[in-house]
């Protein structure tokens, strides 16, 4: 079943029941995300990301709770076997679907056997209600996390929360091929983020870590080179 209205353009297409669609999809003109330029920081602290930096459509789920998507990343890459996330970053708008922002929860679920596990931050595993407070247009917003995480592998992740139109979408980048590293929660199952037969499913979701953090009896690792698709 399909599930992703897409809007061409700015315009709004009202969609009947035959479309059975769960999501709304809004790529009208905007200026481009552009590669994200972090403050200074030492060279313990990076930021992973898989998008290219660069909007191609905003999402927002008709039904916002329980509707999550995030992105995988896999510390062990860094030459170190824990990390401390310091920021869960997301590329979304205040003026779509709706004028201001509204909020929505974050997460992070472990990830094994090639797909997203059991939340392991909060614990209480409802998620973490953020709501922007800065911020007009098409940006990047950052929660502060502090949280070091017990698994070299992690979903970063964000739920809606709010229905369409009152919600926070998300993004994707204008990269045509996936990447294989978005997921999408929705119906009570993980599986691939999609858009259908879109080709754009690169989630604009990225973390700032801070490498060789000691777990409870475990000795921080050496620093390694920082490779491809962590900025």
């Amino acid at each position: 079943m399909k599930r992703w209205l897409v809007l061409a353009c700015s315009a709004l297409v009202v969609c009947g029941a035959a479309w059975a669609v769960d999501a709304a999809i809004e790529g009208g003109h905007s200026p481009a995300a552009g590669v994200y330029a972090p403050p200074a920081r030492d060279q313990s602290t990076l930021e992973l990301a898989w998008d290219n930096g660069t909007r191609r459509w905003s999402v927002g789920w008709y039904t916002g709770a329980g509707s999550w998507v995030g992105n995988e990343f896999d510390a062990s890459t860094l030459k170190t076997s824990y990390v401390k996330i310091l920021k869960f970053k997301m590329y979304t708008r205040d003026n779509w679907p709706n004028q201001g922002w509204d909020g929505f929860r974050i997460g992070f679920y472990s990830f094994g056997g090639g797909i997203p596990g059991s939340m392991l931050w909060p614990t209480g595993g409802s998620g973490y209600f953020f709501k922007p407070s800065s911020g007009t247009g098409h940006v990047w917003v950052e929660c502060d996390i502090d949280w070091v995480c017990p698994s070299v592998k992690f979903v970063a992740s964000e739920e809606q929360f709010y229905n369409y139109p009152t919600c926070d979408p998300f993004s994707v980048d204008i990269n045509d091929t996936y990447l294989g590293h978005s997921w999408e929660y929705y119906g009570g199952t993980w599986g691939p983020l999609s858009t259908s037969g879109d080709p754009y499913q690169n989630l604009m979701v990225r973390v700032w870590v801070e490498t060789g953090q000691e777990f409870p009896g475990v000795a921080p690792s050496s620093i390694g080179r920082v490779k491809a698709l962590y900025y």
